[in-house]
């Protein structure tokens, strides 16, 4: 039986946040490079949410997500007539709650930590049969590869030789993200270079496309379009992928 055709949409971060006396206040998605409307465009009326989290043994961050994410709905007009969230202590209910969505948001943290409760929970497989929307955040996004680059982000995960940097992901994609380029492209782990001396060598014979925050990809059937800053790595060279107001085709 053939799988129901779905739109993903792999960000680096989506929403348009801001600071007000050091707080955080949960602003609309981001309009840069279309994404608000493309993404509301995608969502049907009244859609029914599920997001599943990075962090499943922390309910406390989970709550605060949903919490978050229902204002971020809100502000950008678009009506969620329900919003779940999927921890350890929910994940029995997982093709329950898929069966009764239209979106689902695969959110933000450690790669290899929410790819390991992707594969507790079945989620491959389960979103097999998922016809709606998805949405990855981050980690969320670099999970949809079907062979995850995970890419060292805590201390020691780029000096130890046995730490996993490719991954079986959920399969959504062959594109591997990597997010925030803007804001890691300097950052030094275990007295390496992130980019140059350790992302740059794992490159050879791969291919990654690192995104700005505000730059994302639209997967849809076998089609993918780039939007935004994007720069993509490959064989150790960089190179300039896409740029803010254009849309770039990733494959023929």
């Amino acid at each position: 039986m053939k799988n129901p055709e779905k739109t993903v949409f792999l960000t680096s971060s989506p929403d348009a946040s801001f600071q007000v006396d050091g707080e955080w206040v949960a602003g609309s998605f981001t309009e840069k490079n279309g994404f608000l409307e493309r993404f509301r465009t995608a969502c049907p009326c009244k859609a029914r949410v599920l997001m599943i989290t990075a962090t499943p043994d922390d309910p406390d961050k989970n709550q605060e997500m949903k919490e978050y994410f229902t204002r971020v709905f809100a502000a950008s007009s678009i009506e969620a007539d329900k919003m779940r969230l999927l921890d350890r202590n929910m994940g029995g209910r997982l093709r329950e709650w898929l069966e009764d969505s239209d979106v689902v948001i695969l959110g933000g943290g450690h790669v290899p930590t929410q790819n390991r409760f992707f594969r507790e929970i079945g989620l491959r497989e389960e979103l097999a049969g998922f016809g709606g929307v998805v949405m990855g955040i981050s980690a969320g996004s670099m999970n949809c590869a079907d062979v995850v680059y995970a890419q060292p982000e805590l201390a020691g995960e780029a000096a130890d030789p046995h730490y996993e940097r490719f991954i079986k992901g959920l399969g959504l994609t062959k594109t591997r993200i990597l997010p925030h380029y803007q804001m890691v492209k300097g950052y030094v782990l275990d007295g390496m270079r992130l980019m140059e001396e350790i992302t740059y060598p794992d490159s050879a014979g791969q291919e990654f496309y690192a995104l700005e925050d505000g730059s994302y990809i639209v997967c849809t059937g076998k089609k993918e379009y780039l939007y935004g800053n994007a720069y993509r790595i490959a064989d150790g060279i960089l190179t300039v992928a896409c740029r803010d107001g254009e849309e770039c085709r990733l494959n023929p």
